[in-house]
């Protein structure tokens, strides 16, 4: 099957790159020596809404700077077959941004209202293949580290629905009032607590007093 390079395929591959590397489109961009705002969403379409495309000169500075080859590059762009990275069938490709935020950043507090849903500042965006006014508040969290082995790996972006109805079995991401942040499985929901199992066993199953819990979301989807 041949690589399609098309304007969104080229994209998604810098934006693939960059995740690989644990880094923002803007986080790659300063890494090459480039204007840190060159990959944001923004500058991907001219004023005029015309397609704008990364210069060879700043694919080259990116793959420089992170030491990944023209055929790893390369192999970020889907084959003609598939649309776009998304596994096929789960979602109708249609556009739209989501906020991103990596897990440190969401214990930090501040990037959440009550609810769980995202506020305040500091949110990177994603694209995500569902039109986002389908479904408020969805967001996007950036596992980080190796605490959700071997389910989840460091860089894997979670989509998460908070307001969801919950089941027993479902994939979660929790946040305590002291400001902790996990993805794990719900094991069992009463009243007064919540347990949840671990996905990687060299980490505990916890157990919380729903007063302990700021907010609980479940992840509809994860990049692989």
């Amino acid at each position: 099957m041949g690589k399609m390079l098309s304007h969104e395929t080229i994209w998604n591959a810098i934006d693939t790159l960059a995740q690989r590397h644990q880094l923002t489109p803007s986080g790659l961009a300063r890494r090459a020596g480039l204007d840190p705002t060159s990959f944001n969403k923004s500058k991907r379409l001219g004023p005029d809404g015309r397609l704008r495309w990364p210069s060879t000169e700043s694919i080259a500075k990116v793959l420089e700077a992170t030491g990944a080859t023209v055929d790893q590059f390369m192999s970020y762009l889907p084959t003609s077959s598939s649309r776009s990275a998304f596994p096929e069938g789960n979602f109708p490709p249609q556009g739209g941004t989501i906020p991103l935020l990596g897990f440190a950043q969401a214990g930090a507090g501040g990037f959440f209202d009550d609810g769980g849903f995202p506020a305040g500042q500091g949110w990177d965006v994603v694209e995500f293949p569902v039109d986002p006014s389908r479904k408020a508040g969805v967001y996007a969290l950036e596992v980080q580290g190796e605490s959700m082995m071997p389910l989840y790996r460091d860089g894997d972006v979670l989509i998460v629905e908070p307001g969801a109805q919950v089941r027993r079995g479902d994939r979660v991401v929790l946040k305590t009032r002291e400001g902790e942040v996990m993805a794990k499985v719900l094991s069992r929901q009463s009243a007064r607590t919540v347990e949840l199992m671990s996905l990687n066993p060299e980490h505990p199953n916890r157990s919380f007093d729903l007063s302990e819990v700021e907010w609980m979301a479940r992840i509809i989807w994860a990049s692989q």
